[in-house]
């Protein structure tokens, strides 16, 4: 039995897909912040994703302190994409509660869709 979910297709030009399966992930204009760090490198804080499952909850120590948080997956391929945070304990860091990280290894520019935005000369 397939257990995919049925994919969400974002209105935009602009999107980042899944680097393993190509399924839209995000909108650039979700995107916060492209100054993060992901368990593999850099990263983006984002207000919006889609095509994604929530993991479970657990406390991490990150490099701004403890959080609690959820790993991301692709809905098609279940890879692993990133993290949501679901509370921060230091006043500083609440901004991010309810916002994912996404890493920039996991993902990838639609260039099908970045190509129709630009105007060749």
């Amino acid at each position: 039995m397939d257990k995919r979910k049925h994919r969400n297709y974002l209105e935009s030009n602009l999107l980042f897909s899944c680097n393993s399966c190509h399924c839209q992930i995000l909108d650039q204009t979700s995107i916060i912040s492209r100054n993060f760090q992901g368990r593999n490198g850099p990263a983006y804080l984002v207000n919006h994703v889609t095509n994604i499952t929530v993991g479970t909850k657990e406390e991490r120590m990150l490099l701004t302190g403890i959080h609690t948080v959820a790993d991301i997956v692709c809905n098609q391929c279940q890879i692993k994409i990133g993290w949501k945070y679901l509370r921060a304990l230091e006043e500083p860091q609440k901004y991010k509660e309810g916002k994912y990280i996404v890493e920039k290894s996991k993902v990838s520019k639609d260039y099908t869709s970045w190509d129709d935005h630009f105007i060749i000369i």
